[in-house]
């Protein structure tokens, strides 16, 4: 390390160091792509995650999630703690991050949303990519009152697709399947060719193998808090068997999808992971996770600086948050 990174770096891990006895910071992270992509454009970069993964293995204690949570409750937590988390499932986890990973030595853990597993595309994604090849100048979504949107250029595409999904991520599954699928239509894309976008069973298997931690995050990514009581229980119980069938091994934590306590799920479905059989549960609250935590609304949340100083601060910064929690 150069001595003007040493001095950079010093001031943001003793903060860290000073803030966060006995904390445990928990990143998120979707996606590692190859290159950058207009329409994904807050993905990280698999040269910005190496170099993520580089300062967390110089300046962190990254364990696995469930020890690191474990150790949050027993008192036995090292300083400057932390874990590495995935959301959903995308195959560049294991082409891109997993190499990474494994280079590093950093454990880490995918939450996979088991209906996609293989040949699945999320609804987000079958957004994404019909606006991406859709070959109008403006695509009038009047009739499924989505609005009309404009698609001049890569901004504009991605600001239309953010909005499509922010539209229509919080409706009813299978209201948000007959706009999606309205979408596409009217995009005048066919998706049936799409790359597979999701890891199948053997990728899966083979982050087991590699020693990473695999999660559930139930089968179709719904909204919990929009499900009646007994659908959210077989999304979520229904993961867990999937996994475990794939597996053949207990699968203790889960990801809530989209995360936001008292938004995108309530304590009724804590309580519904807990009888499901997880141990531990987390949402993409942020803070930091500390031995007065709910094991089943463990808070995250995703780095986003690209300086060595920016990034350990962020973490500091972090550690002192206690996360939010539904009520």
């Amino acid at each position: 390390m150069r001595p003007t990174q040493h001095l950079t770096t010093y001031a943001p891990k003793m903060a860290w160091t000073l803030s966060a006895r006995q904390r445990l910071s928990v990143l998120i992270y979707h996606q590692v792509l190859k290159e950058p992509d207009p329409m994904r454009p807050g993905e990280i970069t698999t040269p910005q995650f190496d170099w993520q993964m580089g300062l967390l293995a110089r300046h962190a204690n990254v364990l696995p999630l469930p020890e690191a949570l474990h150790r949050v409750q027993d008192g036995t937590l090292p300083p400057r703690a932390a874990c590495v988390t995935f959301d959903d499932g995308y195959q560049d986890n294991y082409l891109n991050a997993l190499p990474v990973l494994k280079q590093w030595g950093i454990p880490a853990t995918f939450f996979i949303a088991t209906g996609f597993v293989g040949t699945g595309i999320m609804f987000n994604d079958s957004i994404i990519e019909a606006i991406r090849r859709c070959p109008k100048c403006t695509l009038d979504l009047g009739d499924a009152n989505l609005g009309a949107h404009h698609l001049d250029n890569w901004k504009a595409r991605h600001t239309a697709a953010s909005s499509l999904i922010q539209q229509v991520k919080h409706a009813p599954p299978k209201t948000r399947a007959q706009q999606v699928d309205m979408i596409v239509r009217y995009s005048g894309v066919s998706l049936h060719t799409e790359s597979r976008l999701m890891m199948d069973a053997t990728q899966i298997r083979e982050l087991q193998a590699a020693g990473m931690t695999i999660g559930a995050h139930t089968r179709t990514h719904p909204i919990l808090s929009q499900l009646q009581a007994d659908m959210a229980h077989e999304e979520i119980k229904g993961s867990r068997a999937d996994l475990e069938g794939i597996l053949q091994t207990p699968i203790e934590v889960f990801a809530y999808p989209n995360g936001k306590p008292n938004h995108d799920y309530a304590r009724r479905d804590c309580e519904l992971v807990q009888a499901a059989g997880f141990k531990y549960a987390v949402s993409t609250s942020p803070g930091a996770a500390s031995s007065r935590m709910d094991p089943f609304q463990v808070p995250r949340f995703t780095p986003w600086d690209r300086t060595d100083a920016r990034f350990l601060m962020r973490l500091a910064v972090n550690a002192r948050r206690a996360g939010t929690l539904a009520s």
